[in-house]
């Protein structure tokens, strides 16, 4: 007797799975906690075969009777069903999207910061997988490739294109490494991109131009949570995602260190940042406005509550101040600090290892990682007093 939508609605659980028919192979199990699942039953010569065609009521009746007929005309053609939806499984996973989203899932996540994750992928959804999403790795082709980095240079996205090329060429090598694919075709195009222009972030390094900063950051009138944050970019010169996102918790203020988590860092380890008594006296000073939440630069305006500031607060800040686009950025501090540093004669590698940028060279990351926090210390609060003797002239 055929089944009805009311009856496997109503089919209720017992001690043991049961088994309702449908008809023509089609059966309904419902296991003791409730829960059901559709399954085909046929013989390929005196060998039972089982299916399974879903979960109800994601798969409901109709859907299910609609999966049996369809494997059903593969039986009758002679084939085995199971054989064949292992087939199509396999060329799925032979697909550029299948293995692009494997590589995410096994190469990037945990590796690298969540924005990054986030904008790899979002990249290949947006560029690549319509075009060549559902094609077998192994026969995408350079030309189809270049088609795509083509498409997106016509919209003047020409970093955007060699980033694209870029994320391709890693999702072939890991084919490659895992048996699915022979070789990277994006190798064979190299020279046929536009050539991308660096754009070095605006920072101002001159001495009397940091003067006029300095002055300009100690008459700006905004918020002390702001304000706040742009001395704390001045003298900490971390990357500004770290500073928006620096919490009460991670401030040691007995050792005077500041450890950002591997987490948060875009080389995914550990940074300790050594605070300089005027820094100590800043967040001193800010702890009864932001204390009792978990960012130390919070969004005040923030309807949710505890969000850390927006990613522009600074660099907001800066504009209103006078300073524009091409002349000073958020990120600036950075190229600000390392460039007078190294005209200061401190030496090359603790101010690398303090702007927490990745050595190529694993054991002497090791090594600096281990190495060059008393010199770091060091450096930190004569750069701390230089900014202020700067800010007094």
């Amino acid at each position: 007797m055929a089944l009805t939508e009311l009856g496997v609605k109503s089919a209720k659980p017992r001690d043991k799975e049961y088994m309702l028919g449908d008809g023509r192979g089609l059966w309904l199990l419902v296991k003791p906690d409730g829960k059901k699942y559709w399954r085909l039953r046929y013989w390929v010569g005196d060998k039972e075969r089982k299916i399974s065609l879903g979960v109800y009521p994601t798969v409901g009746l109709k859907d299910a009777r609609a999966k049996r007929d369809e494997l059903c005309k593969i039986r009758d053609k002679g084939d085995d069903p199971a054989e064949v939806l292992n087939a199509k499984k396999n060329e799925v996973n032979l697909s550029f999207e299948f293995i692009a989203r494997e590589w995410i899932d096994k190469q990037l996540e945990g590796v690298t910061t969540k924005r990054h994750v986030r904008s790899v992928a979002n990249r290949l959804r947006d560029y690549v997988f319509p075009r060549i999403g559902d094609k077998n790795i192994k026969e995408i082709t350079a030309p189809q490739i270049l088609d795509i980095l083509r498409k997106i240079e016509e919209q003047e996205k020409i970093y955007t294109a060699h980033q694209v090329s870029q994320y391709c060429s890693r999702v072939f090598r890991y084919a490659i490494a895992t048996g699915r694919a022979e070789r990277d075709p994006v190798a064979d195009l190299r020279g046929a991109l536009k050539p991308c222009k660096t754009k070095h972030r605006a920072a101002i390094i001159n001495v009397e131009e940091i003067k006029q900063l300095l002055l300009a950051m100690k008459n700006f009138i905004g918020t002390e949570v702001v304000k706040a944050a742009v001395w704390f970019s001045a003298y900490t010169f971390c990357r500004p995602g770290e500073i928006r996102q620096a919490e009460w918790s991670e401030i040691n203020f007995e050792a005077c260190e500041w450890r950002i988590p591997a987490e948060k860092m875009k080389a995914r380890r550990i940074h300790i940042v050594p605070l300089a008594p005027q820094v100590i006296q800043l967040l001193k000073d800010l702890q009864p406005i932001t204390g009792r939440g978990r960012y130390i630069f919070p969004n005040l305006r923030a309807k949710t509550g505890n969000q850390p500031m927006s990613a522009n607060a600074v660099l907001y800040a800066l504009r209103r101040m006078g300073f524009s686009n091409e002349e000073m950025t958020a990120h600036g501090f950075r190229g600000m600090a390392s460039t007078r540093l190294n005209e200061m004669g401190w030496p090359p590698d603790v101010i690398e290892r303090q702007l927490a940028h990745v050595e190529g060279n694993s054991v002497r990351a090791a090594y600096n990682h281990a190495e060059y926090l008393a010199e770091r210390r060091k450096m930190m609060q004569a750069w701390a007093d230089y900014l202020d003797e700067l800010a007094k002239s």
